[in-house]
């Protein structure tokens, strides 16, 4: 990777420590999910008597849960509700319905709204001050599937004891009784991503005891952090805010977990984990008889890239968000000024999440750092944007590249110059030219960032880099004033290899 600063490595700490969610939402989603245990397993229950086992799963589970993007949203909790019953004893259907009804007497008497059923679970929805719902997944114990995978040998066999079967009502089977049920393996999961971080986490939970003057056994496992797993919130972020406007792209938790936790390699930092995490979690992507495939390391038949299989784009996604992360924090580690470095991830992180992240390191009050930040709102829109790409080429700045003309033209009528920010109309035949005091060769490239509600919906947001011709003279560029709202266009230069020079956004506001 590239030369790091250990200011930047200080600020990503501290910006982990901004995404993490307050250990109250922790505690009081235990309470939750033992209290529902305690009600399947009372004795008016239809369960009553059924070996029962009531645990969580995904990134409360794994200590990997971030705050939501806005504060409206709601903490998803995931909870597997295991019985200890045989799948000739009733169908995937029955088993849901059962457990649904009993949710159903659940929140009736704790003057809850009425669960919600979904094709495998079942969601409790709390009070809106809670900030959370519940899924509910109803499981049995998958003998037959731990056997057949010991008995093939795979590596992670011993991985499979705690292989379960789950309902789902797009199964084939859903209404037959059947030992074929949809399979999965939430324990076994979770034990494989402890494994792949329990130097660390030991570690820090024996020192946390000490400091407490408990046992280990008394620290709860949510109240350690390692930095596997503060660099996972960090990627999730990253990968949330990235795709904010284009949701379709978005890569899946699980890739993102699964592929980090390999390329985690016991790093002691936050930002040595995040950076040796994105130059290696590539690397445990195969391709097997030309198809992505990313194996469940606790059913290595369970392709977690079947998505990318049944849409190529999705896979095309992934490897523009994984390159755009390289960019980011390769850039922003290596930065020893605070403004800038909230400049570098604000698009993909948000502006005051980075900010209150540089607010706790400087000790200067959060309002002060926003109002400063916030001088142009037309301009920081389009820099906040944040499918507005980072450079990835090495910076060295030995010379200079500006916009000296931009004009508009529209039905034939005479080009008129205007100004970074004047408003244009809609329809209007834009033209740049850009000089430069670089000497050639060189290569020249334009940035186009769009924004606003029409850009998005005919998916045109933009924001990479393109090629641009290279004649003699200036440096052009023509456009289309197509949608309403800001944008930006930038030229950039690159010599040898190395960004030379560029000259900062132009804002094109179309009325």
């Amino acid at each position: 990777m590239s030369q790091r600063n250990v200011i930047g490595e200080v600020l990503i700490e501290d910006l982990a420590e901004t995404l993490q969610i307050p250990q109250s939402r922790y505690e009081a989603a235990d309470r939750s999910y033992r209290s529902v245990a305690d009600w399947l397993d009372r004795p008016a229950s239809v369960f009553a008597g059924v070996d029962l086992d009531v645990y969580t799963q995904g990134s409360f589970r794994l200590g990997t849960a971030i705050r939501p993007v806005s504060g409206e949203e709601h903490y998803d909790l995931d909870v597997v509700c295991e019985f200890d019953l045989d799948k000739w004893d009733r169908t995937q259907a029955q088993l849901h319905a059962d457990l649904g009804r009993e949710l159903k007497l659940y929140a009736a008497r704790y003057g809850m709204d009425d669960p919600s059923p979904w094709d495998r679970c079942w969601t409790l929805n709390y009070a809106d001050e809670a900030q959370f719902h519940m899924d509910v997944l109803p499981s049995v114990p998958d003998g037959q599937r731990r056997r057949l995978i010991r008995e093939q040998g795979f590596p992670s066999s011993d991985l499979v004891r705690d292989a379960i079967s789950i309902t789902d009502a797009q199964h084939h089977n859903y209404r037959r009784l059947s030992d074929d049920w949809p399979a999965s393996n939430p324990n076994g999961y979770a034990a494989w991503f402890l494994g792949r971080m329990r130097p660390v986490f030991e570690s820090r939970r024996k020192a946390m005891a000490i400091q407490a003057r408990a046992d280990v056994a008394d620290i709860p496992t949510y109240r350690v952090r390692t930095p596997l797993q503060s660099a996972i919130q960090i990627l999730k972020r990253h990968r949330d805010m990235r795709f904010v406007d284009e949701p379709e792209g978005r890569p899946s938790s699980i890739v993102i977990t699964t592929l980090a936790a390999h390329a985690y390699g016991q790093e002691s930092t936050i930002a040595g984990a995040l950076l040796s995490i994105l130059d290696r979690m590539d690397a445990y992507v195969d391709c097997r008889s030309g198809e992505w495939w990313i194996a469940n390391p606790s059913d290595p038949r369970e392709n977690f890239a079947d998505a990318w299989n049944d849409d190529p784009s999705k896979q095309v996604a992934f490897d523009d968000w994984l390159q755009t992360a390289r960019a980011d924090f390769a850039a922003a580690s290596r930065l020893g000024d605070s403004t800038e470095f909230v400049d570098v991830l604000a698009p993909r992180i948000g502006r005051d999440l980075v900010e209150a992240a540089v607010a706790r390191r400087r000790g200067a009050p959060r309002s002060a750092v926003t109002l400063a930040a916030r001088a142009n709102r037309a301009m920081r829109r389009v820099l906040d944007a944040p499918h507005r790409r980072p450079a990835s080429w090495p910076t060295f700045r030995d010379g200079s590249v500006d916009i000296v003309v931009a004009s508009a033209m529209r039905d034939g009528f005479r080009p008129q110059v205007f100004g970074s920010g004047e408003p244009i109309a809609r329809g209007s035949e834009l033209r740049f030219d850009a000089r430069t005091d670089v000497k050639r060769p060189f290569e020249v490239y334009w940035q186009v960032v769009n924004t606003g509600e029409a850009a998005k919906e005919a998916r045109d947001l933009r924001g990479g880099f393109d090629v641009g011709d290279i004649t003699p003279g200036v440096l052009s560029r023509e456009e289309t004033a197509t949608y309403p709202g800001s944008h930006s266009i930038e030229c950039i230069i690159v010599k040898d290899g190395l960004l030379t020079a560029r000259s900062g956004p132009f804002l094109v506001t179309i009325a």
